[in-house]
């Protein structure tokens, strides 16, 4: 194995996996002092040391290494560990899916029970992308302040850069999956 080693590296993919420092010493039964040390480049691990952290954060060995490729393994959520983002909100329930902390991409489900008031995202001045699909019932999506209603089997795509609500105005509940590029930050967006 060639290359220099990067802490920054195992702090990045315990980041991405929502793992803190703690997480990550119980996972790999090495120190919360020791992890701390080891990213910020301050020690180098023993061979040891390296391959719990390895088994702790579902890599290889080479993914610490600069300028050696590897394959790393796929993330698995498990049923009931998927992190709620709706703070308590009666008329919504969000669910994220993918894992935590990807700089690329969000995707969330989210459950929108009947509303009276129409919740209204402010322009948060975010480059990128939504996508929703409508997995069951009816919704309405208002970009710039035009309604789009969008039903089961649908799907719609806007910038977010534009002001944008979502709400549900009908009697059954809607069901919807949302993919958001990069994520969107739903504390920061008031909701």
């Amino acid at each position: 194995m060639s290359g220099k080693f990067s802490g920054q590296k195992i702090r990045t993919m315990r980041k991405a996996l929502g793992m803190s420092i703690k997480d990550l010493a119980e996972a790999s039964n090495l120190s919360t002092g020791l992890i701390s040390q080891i990213e910020r480049d301050l020690v180098s691990p023993s061979v040891n040391a390296m391959l719990r952290i390895v088994d702790a954060l579902h890599t290889t060995m080479g993914e610490f290494f600069e300028d050696v490729p590897s394959k790393k393994k796929p993330t698995i959520i498990h049923s009931g560990e998927h992190k709620m983002l709706d703070d308590g909100a009666t008329d919504r329930r969000v669910r994220l899916l993918s894992p935590e902390g990807r700089r690329e991409y969000a995707v969330m489900e989210m459950r929108f029970e009947t509303a009276d008031k129409k919740d209204v995202l402010p322009t948060t001045g975010d480059e990128g992308e939504a996508f929703g699909f409508i997995k069951a019932g009816r919704l309405t999506v208002m970009v710039d302040d035009v309604a789009y209603p969008v039903e089961a089997g649908d799907s719609i795509a806007f910038d977010r850069a534009a002001r944008y609500a979502m709400f549900n105005e009908h009697k059954e509940p809607c069901l919807s999956t949302w993919v958001f590029l990069p994520p969107a930050d739903l504390k920061k967006q008031g909701s």
